[in-house]
């Protein structure tokens, strides 16, 4: 809570808050150099910045702009980073004029971010773009930077796949594979939050480019620990904000829209009023 008011007196009121959340209704990069003059420290920080692909929330900039622009947010984050932390930076494709058609965003930035690149991560889904004219697109990226390369946060055993092929298998006796499952690998399996009448996933908001639940909760889960403040700098629909309400994580967000802060403040105090539910009637929440 310490680090919450510290946040608070740097940053004025914040739009909605609750003991474990922080929503500023704010340009992330007015934030961030406030931020980073303070004394002001993050464990980590889980987001997905416009594409630069003409979404309804965001203005087309020159490529050259646009990557100025993620470089530099992207820096502002490494400095009010603790020395173990991470970045976790989910990106996806756009054009390049006379270059490419759709030329993955991690091509143009990933060198260019004072952190260290630990891995890429490739998000597959099955729904998306059906394109006639070349192949439907059915991945993005997530790039998982660290600080420091010795020393930062891997809770394997947190993310295991329990959907092992042969989980009795053994050798001179003893079984091969960890009982808690497998490593989930650097290929994530997750479907994407989609829309429509017929196949609208639950969780869908009014926002156009929502993170799934699933997507969010691996990464909290395996990059950082309990009690940690997880940063947003592009809340959109506020999934890393609820994630980390229910995973025992502090989250700090900043919205430049006022209608996405008013939807994450919904989403967030629903969240909360299904957690009290099931707290004062367990039985009723039992799985059969």
């Amino acid at each position: 809570m310490e680090q919450f008011n510290l946040i608070k007196s740097v940053l004025g009121e914040p739009y909605y808050h609750n003991d474990s959340v922080l929503i500023y209704n704010m340009d992330c990069l007015e934030g961030l150099n406030r931020l980073k003059k303070s004394n002001v420290k993050i464990d980590a920080t889980i987001t997905s910045p416009p594409y630069n692909i003409g979404k309804e929330y965001e203005k087309i900039m020159p490529i050259n702009s646009f990557v100025d622009w993620l470089v530099e947010i992207s820096n502002y984050i490494f400095e009010i980073t603790k020395s173990n932390g991470s970045y976790l930076l989910n990106v996806g494709y756009l054009e390049v004029p006379e270059k490419g058609r759709a030329v993955p965003i991690t091509y143009l930035v990933w060198d260019k971010i004072k952190f260290y690149l630990n891995q890429e991560i490739i998000w597959n889904y099955g729904a998306g773009v059906a394109a006639k004219h070349y192949l439907s697109p059915r991945n993005e990226k997530i790039l998982w930077y660290i600080k420091d390369k010795e020393n930062y946060t891997f809770n394997l055993d947190e993310i295991r796949d329990p959907d092992v092929k042969y989980p009795n298998q053994k050798k001179n006796g003893k079984l091969r594979c960890n009982t808690l499952g497998k490593n989930p690998s650097d290929v994530w399996q997750i479907a994407k939050v989609t829309s429509g009448a017929n196949r609208s996933s639950v969780e869908r908001t009014d926002h156009p480019a929502q993170f799934p639940v699933d997507l969010i909760t691996r990464m909290v889960l395996g990059f950082t620990n309990p009690n940690d403040i997880i940063l947003d700098p592009f809340m959109g629909s506020g999934t890393t904000a609820e994630v980390c309400l229910s995973h025992n994580r502090l989250s700090l967000g900043f919205e430049i829209r006022e209608d996405y802060c008013q939807t994450i403040t919904n989403r967030l105090e629903a969240r909360i009023k299904a957690e009290k539910l099931k707290a004062l009637s367990p039985n009723l929440f039992e799985e059969v």
